[in-house]
């Protein structure tokens, strides 16, 4: 890591030593969250938070519901105490009657989670608590609720000015290169002389963002291929025997593999961060690269075209390429943003539908997602921020001209 990593870690960590009560406090999670809220004392503080957690990682599912529905049920707002202040910041805008009404709206199980936080290395189980909440909270409205204070606190403490980049290479350690392993969603990493392929190559680059509070877990990661020309095919890019090229000679660089590695992170972007700091150093780095595309599956396919009856043959290149096409631009959710969950990704970000390539992931899961077809999303560096906000607001999805003409042909063929 970087100096300025290094000094980070320093305060993020704030391994200060406590001493903790040799006796276990055996009342009830309820009271000890009760005394935490209320204490004012540092050190009694961090040994109650430290029980606390310890406490919960011993909890069974049914435990650790009743866990959130005490937060949620409990420790929520007061409606009556919000109308107070609200009624008195009306009468009178000062500065104390502006913080009563912010104390009034903040559940008290914020500062809760606040100062469980205070512990050393807290904020990873706090993390892995938010993992058994969305787990544990699916269809109940107080649970979700709940989850609500959880997101709003992560995405400050998790926030861009927060964030290391970290290049990941064969060199990294080993503790690090496991996490890669472990955490790779996309195209599963079968050794380690697979991963050392992707990794050690002079003509292949890994990066992570890492966070102070957890330096040993990456958030996400990206890998990337500096190619000559845009890649139609995964099987010929990951090939152990493909002919290996010099950086400086590379025009493209492929982003084939982003992998969110927190599940209790959910739903706090940093793909998009991600993206546009590795092609700042990349082109930094190496000028000579002019094209920035991704590699990407489309996971939905198949079952949407199972849904819609529509027959499929992988070995039908031309009409593989229509479907897929016809897919990425017309499928969509309700809410009028597209069905495909890596398409509303890179589309969000501001990228271009730019190529669909047929027979390109042959693999068992390629196959079964999407007939083994995959597409390429552009990041026009000139197009991004227009293409991104006509995308955020018409949801208008920024697409080549071969992408478009390959759909117009599979809504034809259906007539």
């Amino acid at each position: 890591m970087t100096f300025l990593a290094d000094i980070l870690s320093t305060v993020f960590e704030r391994r200060y030593r406590f001493r903790t009560s040799a006796k276990t406090d055996n009342r009830p999670l309820e009271a000890l969250i009760a005394d935490l809220i209320g204490a004012t004392g540092e050190v009694s503080g961090l040994a109650m938070a430290q029980q606390i957690l310890n406490r919960y990682t011993v909890l069974d599912d049914d435990e650790k519901r009743a866990f959130f529905h005490h937060l949620a049920e409990d420790l929520t707002i007061s409606a009556p105490a919000v109308r107070a202040a609200l009624e008195a910041y009306e009468k009178g805008q000062s500065k104390a009657s502006y913080r009563a009404f912010m104390d009034a709206v903040e559940p008290p199980r914020q500062e809760l989670i606040r100062r469980l936080n205070q512990v050393p290395n807290a904020t990873h189980s706090l993390v892995d608590m938010r993992e058994d909440l969305l787990r544990l909270g699916k269809n109940d409205d107080a649970l979700q609720a709940l989850d609500l204070d959880f997101r709003h606190l992560f995405v400050s403490w998790f926030n861009r000015g927060f964030l290391v980049l970290r290049p990941i290479n064969w060199e990294s350690p080993a503790q690090l290169l496991e996490k890669i392993i472990a955490y790779e969603a996309v195209h599963a990493i079968d050794s380690w002389e697979d991963l050392r392929g992707r990794l050690e190559p002079a003509d292949r680059r890994c990066f992570a963002f890492l966070h102070p509070a957890m330096p040993d877990e990456p958030l996400i990661f990206v890998e990337v291929a500096l190619t000559k020309g845009v890649p139609g095919s995964i099987q010929n890019l990951l090939a152990g025997d493909r002919a290996r090229i010099d950086p400086e000679q590379a025009d493209t660089a492929v982003f084939y593999s982003i992998s969110n590695c927190q599940a209790g992170l959910a739903g706090i972007s940093f793909g998009n961060s991600l993206i546009k700091q590795v092609v700042t150093d990349l082109s930094m780095e190496l000028p000579g690269l002019k094209t920035f595309v991704t590699l990407s599956p489309i996971p939905g396919l198949v079952r949407k075209l199972k849904a819609d009856g529509r027959a499929y043959d992988p070995e039908n290149g031309e009409r593989m390429r229509s479907l897929a096409a016809n897919y990425l631009l017309t499928a969509k959710r309700e809410d009028g943003l597209p069905l495909d969950p890596v398409a509303r990704f890179h589309l969000g970000n501001g990228a271009l539908v730019h190529q669909v390539h047929a027979r390109a992931d042959i693999s068992e899961k390629g196959l079964q997602q999407s007939a083994g077809v995959m597409v390429n999303y552009l990041y026009d560096l000139a197009k991004v921020t227009q293409n991104h906000e006509r995308f955020a607001s018409t949801h208008t999805i920024a697409a080549s001209s071969d992408v478009r003409s390959l759909s117009a042909s599979a809504e034809e063929a259906l007539v």
